[in-house]
């Protein structure tokens, strides 16, 4: 899928987060993880202001790829697909999608992001 292809996702990725944040079979901790990464990211005070070129967005997308990471590698697949809204399966576009973010990364922190998922188990990258 194309850039353009995720950009038109993104109000379905919304209201799946926004679904999330109110299914209960969602842990308290994995809701709170997301609520506080998607406060950071709407923020305009940053640990590194967005302004500077490159490095001022690799901690949005740091953030960002590990909450959902953390949601891949802990919520059931069923309750994403129930959850999402779009015509594409959730899991198989989530995949791709962190795949894609995950090359905006510095290699020595997607290594990293990956191997701990991956201890996981659940995520193959």
């Amino acid at each position: 899928m194309s850039l353009k292809g995720y950009l038109r996702l993104i109000p379905r990725f919304l209201a799946l987060i926004a679904n999330l944040l109110r299914d209960r079979r969602v842990s308290a901790t994995d809701k709170a993880i997301l609520a506080t990464v998607v406060a950071y990211v709407l923020n305009p005070v940053d640990l590194v202001p967005d302004w500077i070129p490159f490095y001022g967005l690799v901690d949005d997308f740091y953030l960002i790829a590990l909450a959902l990471f953390r949601l891949l590698a802990r919520v059931d697949e069923s309750i994403l697909r129930e959850l999402w809204t779009g015509p594409e399966d959730v899991i198989i576009t989530l995949k791709r999608g962190l795949d894609a973010a995950c090359q905006l990364l510095p290699p020595r922190l997607r290594r990293a992001l990956v191997a701990r998922v991956e201890e996981e188990g659940k995520y193959g990258a």
